[in-house]
């Protein structure tokens, strides 16, 4: 297990994600590799049963899912949905040998909770851990991942993901439509017209 990494992407390949895998990993050292990194938001580290997931995220996967969660706020505040974002909450369970950083996460409602209602996970590059297997079993409710322009969703019901048609934490909410904007080169380019759309439907 290599507990010192450099945490880069290399100049060869700024369109892509740099993802390492590290096998043979103890929870200790999942937790040396936290306390490294501190508070900073990047890398993004991820935990499943003995194996360590270290992604620094490219400007494309960053841009993406601001993208999508500065739209799903437009959309609880133009519905008023009450919603807290928190970001890329680390979540672990030592119990359950499992720990993750969403790129966005959110509890919905007025009451807080260990854990979010909902998880965004961009894949822009792929090859990293099982990230459902790991939500699986962190009790989190829904999780969204965004490949190729599309997002699916993936609604926990007893220990097991499945696919669905749309969010069941958040019913209302025309997914399709949300990631229509997402190519906007600019963020407030895409809250503006999404937001411009959501009124044209009233």
């Amino acid at each position: 297990m290599v507990l010192r990494a450099r945490f880069t992407l290399p100049p060869d390949r700024p369109q892509g994600d740099e993802i390492l895998i590290l096998g043979n990993a103890t929870w200790a050292d999942y937790e040396r590799l936290l306390e490294e990194r501190g508070d900073r938001s990047a890398p993004r580290i991820a935990y499943l049963e003995g194996a360590v997931e270290i992604m620094s995220p490219s400007r494309d996967h960053e841009k993406i899912k601001t993208h999508i969660g500065h739209l799903v706020a437009a959309w609880c505040l133009h519905v008023g949905v009450e919603f807290r974002a928190v970001g890329s909450w680390t979540l672990k369970d030592e119990a359950v040998a499992r720990g993750v950083e969403p790129d966005e996460c959110y509890v919905i409602g007025i009451e807080d909770r260990e854990r979010p209602h909902l998880a965004i996970e961009v894949e822009w590059t792929r090859g990293g851990l099982d990230k459902l297997e790991i939500y699986r079993l962190l009790d989190v409710s829904e999780v969204w991942r965004w490949r190729k322009d599309r997002i699916r969703v993936y609604v926990l019901r007893g220990e097991e993901y499945h696919e669905a048609p749309r969010s069941e934490v958040l019913p209302e909410l025309d997914l399709t439509l949300l990631a229509s904007f997402l190519d906007r080169p600019r963020t407030s380019q895409a809250i503006r017209e999404y937001t411009e759309a959501l009124r044209a439907l009233e």
